[in-house]
């Protein structure tokens, strides 16, 4: 696919563009309005490719629960490996399309890998992640970065007690989720492990509040993000942070979200998924 369009939709979906100029955008773009349905199909998500791992998995648990959080109930997807007495945690930290089928299996991919995995709806303060992934869109850019730090903070408590847990906390995060995580860290020194995938960089003046590890996935076409990533790298040099940074070129934004035909990279992905679940055993377990 042309890359002008990939460019587009990633603009679409973080600037935000309304969809109507998206669309006559990406029409102007392609020189025709019939073409705009099969590369919708082939760029926008379609959660019935999101179960790599069937909630039905005999191997692991699925849950829902409610975390009394900062901005009240806080509903939350819990995956465990079901036969494990106690386990590491990861907090799962959607995209800005809410929690949706993919984070959940997400969630239910760390669980076969050992891990309790807990996935907040951080829209709930909003009513929760609608079906309409346009509409969470929308109602992601009315959170507060703030409350939602606390309420991932909230989580956090949740899991420290949680009967399957072994109280060691870590946490990944995934496009905006990525971002939140890297405030996540900021803000909750005491957190063991961070993972970032192609989340927006922070203040480098706030790195130094940093003391988790930090595991920090780019994807080497998405040069909005990838603009803030030198200044982050050398804050977090000059502040003693342990970190990793992986830049995967020749690949999109998104590359891990395999319900998007076109961004995602099957080799990128899995190689950023066994660092990942290894950085992750290495502080957790």
């Amino acid at each position: 696919m042309d890359q002008r369009i990939i460019n587009l939709y990633d603009e679409y979906t973080h600037a935000p563009l309304p969809r109507r100029v998206f669309l006559e955008r990406l029409t102007a773009l392609v020189g025709s309005a019939a073409a705009v349905p099969a590369i919708l199909a082939a760029i926008e998500p379609n959660y019935a490719r999101a179960a790599l791992v069937e909630p039905g998995d005999p191997r692991i648990a699925v849950d829902t629960v409610n975390i009394q959080a900062a901005t009240g109930d806080l509903r939350a997807y819990v995956a465990r490996p079901k036969t494990a007495e106690r386990s590491p945690a990861v907090i799962v930290i959607h995209e800005n399309r809410g929690l949706n089928p993919h984070i959940e299996d997400v969630a239910r991919r760390f669980a076969t890998e050992g891990f309790v995995a807990l996935a907040p709806d951080l829209l709930s303060p909003l009513g929760g992640t609608p079906q309409d992934a346009d509409r969470a869109r929308e109602m992601i850019g009315q959170l507060d970065a703030g409350k939602t730090v606390n309420n991932l903070i909230s989580a956090q408590s949740y899991l420290l007690s949680y009967r399957y847990s072994t109280g060691k906390v870590g946490a990944v995060g995934f496009c905006w989720g990525g971002g939140i995580a890297n405030q996540f860290a900021i803000k909750a020194p005491d957190l063991e492990a961070v993972v970032v995938y192609y989340g927006r960089t922070p203040d480098p003046a706030q790195i130094g509040s940093i003391k988790a590890p930090l595991l920090l996935h780019y994807a080497g076409l998405d040069q909005g993000i990838n603009a803030g990533v030198p200044a982050f790298e050398a804050a977090l040099k000059a502040a003693g942070v342990p970190h990793q940074i992986y830049m995967y070129e020749g690949v999109n934004h998104a590359f891990n979200n395999d319900t998007s035909a076109e961004r995602y990279n099957e080799q990128a992905a899995k190689l950023a998924w066994t660092r990942t679940v290894e950085f992750l055993r290495q502080y957790l377990v």
